[in-house]
């Protein structure tokens, strides 16, 4: 049986901004991580849609990766307000030069870790992931871990997201953050 921790409350630190590859968990460990340390939860991607009135997919097609960076960008840079909560990113959002700058010096930022094999099998279960469309989804996420690792590494905390109940990857995070 999974042992739990006592949330951490109140939590008056940094606002919490998960970062890692798609299909690693962001979303769904965010909302329960913050449900956990009774904090407000984001999803960077959702605001991002509210704001542009389309869907990432929809953005993406329509105006191209660059506009869609830039986007999240801005919509990130007001997210992080200094209030505590719990923010998912979008898996290319922490690879942007100001957001990264942005989220280390703003948030306490943790990398979620997954082997490509496990995020794979994620992501297969849905087709709304754009960098994927029509491509092998092992493949195409051994290929963005090469590339975007070295950025999810500056994160100071690095959680492993194995192929467990999301409760599991919970408790983990808030190992690692306690005071």
């Amino acid at each position: 049986m999974l042992q739990t921790h006592a949330p951490i409350w109140p939590w008056k630190g940094k606002p919490i901004v998960l970062v890692g590859l798609m299909g690693v968990g962001k979303t769904t460990v965010g909302r329960r991580l913050a449900q956990r340390m009774r904090l407000p939860f984001v999803d960077a991607d959702h605001e991002i849609e509210a704001a542009a009135g389309l869907t990432i997919s929809e953005i993406f097609e329509r105006f191209g990766e660059p506009h869609f960076r830039d986007g999240e960008r801005r919509v990130i840079a007001r997210l992080i307000d200094g209030t505590p909560k719990v923010i998912a990113t979008g898996g290319g959002a922490f690879l942007n030069e100001a957001t990264r700058a942005l989220i280390l010096d703003q948030a306490i930022a943790i990398w979620l870790d997954a082997e490509p094999a496990v995020l794979a099998e994620r992501v297969g279960r849905r087709n709304t992931r754009p960098l994927l469309r029509g491509k092998d989804p092992h493949t195409v996420l051994t290929e963005l871990a090469k590339v975007r690792n070295p950025f999810y590494a500056l994160a100071p905390v690095r959680v492993q997201s194995v192929a467990a109940p999301h409760d599991f990857t919970v408790e983990e995070i808030l190992k690692a953050i306690a005071p």
